[in-house]
């Protein structure tokens, strides 16, 4: 006698199998596979910053105090510029410390030319550093386009996949007559997958463009102290925010 209940039992186990990765990648068609090719290039395009631009700001948290510390105590700002001029090209302190010595240098070679009569000695530092803040703010940003671009359309791509699965589930049913579960299981695994797949990769991005604009904020104020400190030293020859002079440091500091 026939145990119907347990050829069907049987069956359902059998067509669980077509759920699987392994059986969707070996089934799906041109569609499914431009689906797939989009959503693994915007996930490794996506921890492709989330690793470069975490090591960046890593090394830049870690040598922006010491940078800022070897500019205030070189003795004189032509002798900060050359230490600072050694410092890699990603070091965001020591470009704009030189913007500022070379805007102080180039003011005062001007002598009494038309510079000086159109932008005092202040105005002309402060349009360099305006200048340099901007240059490298906008070198910290990289990715974060294509981060926010990711974190919203990878749903999509991923909806894209589940529709077109759910299309390829009711064409089996249409074409079999019968909507059992070795018909539908394999499209409807695809279409699960692909979900999953796009939310995987969305919500990377996301988390990391939030993180990484918060993280560029902060450094943008670091920057914006250090050059209002900076344009009050070359106004006034003091550091106003600790009133240091170059080669000096304060009295705690030296009988410490």
């Amino acid at each position: 006698e026939i145990d119907y209940q347990t050829l069907i039992e049987q069956d359902d186990a059998l067509a669980l199998t077509k759920m699987g990765f392994s059986h969707m990648v070996n089934h799906i068609d041109i569609v499914g596979w431009v689906v797939l090719i989009v959503m693994a290039f915007m996930s490794m395009a996506t921890w492709f910053y989330v690793v470069y631009n975490s090591a960046r700001l890593f090394v830049v948290r870690r040598r922006g105090p010491k940078v800022v510390d070897r500019f205030w105590e070189a003795r004189s700002p032509t002798s900060a510029r050359e230490e600072l001029a050694a410092e890699p090209y990603y070091e965001p302190f020591s470009k704009i410390a030189i913007d500022a010595i070379d805007a102080a240098a180039h003011h005062a070679s001007s002598g009494g030319g038309r510079m000086t009569e159109v932008l005092t000695r202040h105005e002309f530092i402060e349009r360099s550093l305006r200048a340099g803040l901007r240059r490298e703010g906008v070198a910290f940003d990289s990715g974060l386009t294509l981060l926010a671009t990711v974190g919203s359309t990878a749903p999509f791509v991923g909806l894209f996949g589940t529709v077109w699965g759910i299309y390829h589930a009711l064409v089996g049913i249409g074409e079999s007559g019968k909507a059992t579960l070795s018909v539908v299981a394999g499209p409807v695994g695809e279409a699960l997958i692909m979900t999953c797949m796009g939310l995987g990769v969305a919500i990377p991005a996301v988390l990391a463009y939030n993180y990484f604009v918060r993280s560029n904020k902060l450094l943008a104020n670091e920057f914006a102290t250090f050059a209002d400190d900076l344009l009050n030293f070359f106004a006034t020859g003091e550091r106003v925010r600790r009133a240091q002079k170059y080669g000096t440091r304060p009295q705690a500091e030296v009988n410490a």
